[in-house]
């Protein structure tokens, strides 16, 4: 549907841009579409790396601006000093190839095969009484985190079944990479509190410009009637389509034309002031975003205290070093 859709924009709309897909699947299947028609897309969504296309900018994050440095953060005094690690995560390529570097980077830190548990669970997955079960088996005797890619609504009765056998944040803390603020709108978020999450934007972070977006998009909402526009949330995939969409207008601009190839030259080296507070710049070669890194801890009205925020943006490793390419 994805291809289909990319290529009906690109052929019949003549569409100079496109901004979307969400899962990993979704832009590989559009891939392809968009190397053969000379098509641009800007992918928002924090993803697994190990690709790089000249017809596609990646404003998420890639491992080494979330995955890595949350774990990082996991083993430090401040995040508890864990030494077990569970990586659980919904069966497809992101979080498979996710887990795959964090193997290996666990690996390299000195934790013992012994020390990772890895459990997949379907798209839709509801019953977590045994996988729940088995951590807390597993994290008997040593400081245990999991790190959690389960995509969508399967983090609800996955959360609520750690609440159901008492195990709390401050026990077996669960960093998540693909909770944020939308995910946690409407849900009781009693069970989640004091749980993390690694993005690199957060709404709750206070400076003038992330008023503004808030603001704006609150506005937005009510403007054009969303559901729900009275409890409208930002979260880290919208900041990084607002990013891209000013950064592509930038380019636009620079090259006086909306041509594939001279906006692609263009975007080379675009900053813009984002609403995380940092300035960001596109990679003059590798089309991804350099990107703060930002740790939230859930609270209970489903917003994020930042507990951890790197000094400045870091620059994306599209291709892992842990894994060969």
């Amino acid at each position: 549907m994805f291809a289909e859709k990319a290529r009906q924009l690109i052929t019949q709309d003549k569409v100079a841009v496109i901004f979307g897909c969400w899962t990993s699947v979704s832009r590989k299947s559009v891939l392809p579409v968009v190397e053969e028609l000379n098509g641009l897309l800007f992918y928002p969504v924090q993803y697994e790396g190990q690709e790089q296309s000249k017809n596609i900018f990646y404003t998420g994050a890639a491992p080494n601006q979330q995955a890595i440095p949350a774990v990082e953060y996991l083993m430090s005094d401040e995040g508890g000093k864990a030494q077990r690690f569970v990586l659980l995560g919904t069966d497809y390529v992101y979080p498979r190839t996710t887990n795959k570097i964090l193997r290996a980077f666990l690996k390299s830190k000195g934790v013992a095969d012994a020390d990772i548990m890895e459990e997949y669970t379907p798209f839709g997955h509801s019953n977590y009484q045994t996988i729940v079960g088995n951590i807390k088996k597993f994290a008997a005797g040593k400081k245990t985190a999991v790190i959690s890619t389960i995509n969508g609504d399967s983090n609800v009765p996955f959360y609520r079944e750690l609440g159901n056998q008492g195990i709390k944040a401050s026990d077996i803390p669960v960093m998540a990479f693909s909770v944020g603020e939308e995910e946690l709108r409407g849900i009781d978020t009693k069970p989640l509190v004091g749980h993390l999450a690694s993005w690199n934007y957060f709404m709750s972070v206070k400076n003038p410009v992330n008023t503004e977006f808030v603001n704006k998009m609150k506005q937005y909402a009510v403007e054009y009637k969303l559901p729900n526009a009275s409890k409208l949330v930002t979260n880290d995939p919208m900041e990084a389509t607002y990013v891209g969409i000013n950064m592509w207008k930038q380019a636009v601009e620079k090259a006086g034309t909306t041509d594939v190839d001279k906006v692609r030259d263009a975007m080379a080296g675009q900053t813009f002031k984002a609403p995380s507070g940092y300035t960001l710049s596109m990679d003059t070669s590798n089309h991804h975003l350099h990107k703060p890194v930002m740790i939230g801890q859930i609270r209970a009205d489903g917003q994020f205290d930042v507990v951890y925020k790197s000094p400045q943006p870091i620059k994306a490793e599209p291709w892992s070093p842990y894994i060969p390419k």
